[in-house]
């Protein structure tokens, strides 16, 4: 595939996200953010969040999502920013346009889909808000999402409070419905050699993960039943975290041959009874069961528990930090990396799906840009003259 060209007004992670996979795939990324207001910061919010290195525009949060992307300031609420962006779109030309703005605002910002479909009818627009644009008013975070899809009330111990994923999981699932629906629409285009409109609701988006979940309370769950169990599975028994001698690990059985080979182990063979030859056996004496597995395993250190399960054909895992995942072999060889400006090595994600670009490349990617810092060559690239370039920044329109 060519290198596409997305033009991307973004800001926060879910969107941010989002275009990141287009740079996976070898595709031009540039992000507008908004100019200087008053006294407040200018540009994505998130470039202020974290602890900073080289630039106070270039914070921790924001780096991951941004590698290998170009930034331009614009003010679209001018009428001069909103002939730029058509004159971007039709110029350079533009093949994807983005934005995570409040549905409200489209038209006033003159960012809507039939605005800039009459600059290019090729163009596909894709539009990201908490609930879609029959929600128009409503601000997409990705906490208060969790919590209004039902996930805080399905994550955490069952004796504790409703509680928040570990990973914004509203904001990338949504940023994932963003990437694959732009693609359908690419090979959609090479059909019918037309752009189109995707709209994509951070709410619908989160809630279509309850699949094994929103089901259950029309077939014979009471609602009580469909809720946290901690790291407890509502239905295969013993799945849970167990202790060991130097930390956890943990332990799925998901079938009754699972449960024999454990029980034919040494160990954990006073586990075995008729009762819990069978999954539904197992479940009428949860609590028994992981209270003596838990007996066993805590003197057993986790290396070796972990290994005498997998060599029986039983599912087991030690429990990583964040550090020891990366050192984990599958993770560490597929992990991207950047430089800061001044040569500081930062890990980065793999991508969730190797690239063809990636695979072919040195998995090293462009540092985040800084705010505004594309402004110019974007502008010139597009045909504007210095001129204007020059009238465009005294008027305010580019910072």
């Amino acid at each position: 595939m060519d290198r596409l060209t997305v033009l991307s007004l973004e800001q926060a992670l879910s969107l941010s996200y989002a275009t990141q996979r287009f740079v996976h795939q070898g595709w031009r990324v540039i992000r507008i953010e908004s100019t200087p207001r008053g006294n407040g910061l200018p540009g994505d919010p998130n470039r202020y969040v974290g602890k900073g290195d080289d630039h106070s525009d270039l914070r921790a949060y924001f780096i991951g999502p941004n590698v290998g992307k170009e930034s331009i300031s614009l003010d679209l609420k001018s009428p001069e920013g909103q002939n730029v962006l058509k004159r971007l779109i039709a110029e350079l030309p533009v093949d994807i346009f983005t934005c995570n703005t409040l549905p409200k605002r489209y038209e006033e910002l003159g960012i809507d889909y039939e605005t800039l479909s009459a600059v290019s009818p090729r163009l596909i627009w894709a539009g990201l808000s908490a609930m879609g644009p029959e929600y128009p008013y409503a601000p997409g975070y990705d906490p208060a999402l969790q919590a209004l899809s039902g996930y805080m009330d399905v994550t955490g111990d069952a004796s504790g409070p409703p509680t928040l994923c570990g990973v914004p999981f509203v904001d990338l699932k949504a940023g994932d419905e963003v990437f694959a629906n732009v693609c359908l629409a690419l090979a959609q285009r090479e059909y019918t050699g037309k752009g189109s409109r995707i709209d994509v609701s951070m709410l619908q988006a989160a809630v279509s993960w309850l699949i094994t979940t929103i089901p259950l309370l029309d077939l014979g769950y009471e609602p009580g039943e469909v809720r946290r169990n901690g790291n407890e599975h509502r239905e295969f028994v013993p799945v849970n975290t167990y202790p060991t001698s130097d930390g956890y690990a943990y332990l799925a059985i998901g079938n009754d041959v699972q449960w024999k080979r454990l029980t034919t182990i040494d160990a954990f063979a006073e586990l075995a009874s008729p009762v819990r030859e069978t999954n539904e056996g197992r479940r009428s004496e949860r609590e028994s069961i992981h209270s003596e597995l838990a007996d066993a395993t805590r003197n057993m250190a986790t290396k070796d528990l972990v290994e005498m399960l997998t060599g029986r054909g039983i599912v087991a895992a030690p429990i990583h930090t964040v550090p020891e995942a990366l050192e984990f072999a599958p993770v560490r060889d597929r992990l991207l990396e950047t430089r800061t400006e001044s040569g500081r090595h930062v890990r980065l994600p793999p991508p969730s799906v190797e690239t063809a670009h990636l695979a072919s490349s040195d998995r090293q990617l462009p540092y985040a840009p800084r705010y505004g810092q594309n402004t110019d060559g974007v502008l010139q690239e597009a045909g504007l003259t210095t001129v204007e370039i020059k009238s465009l920044r005294e008027s305010g329109t580019i910072a």
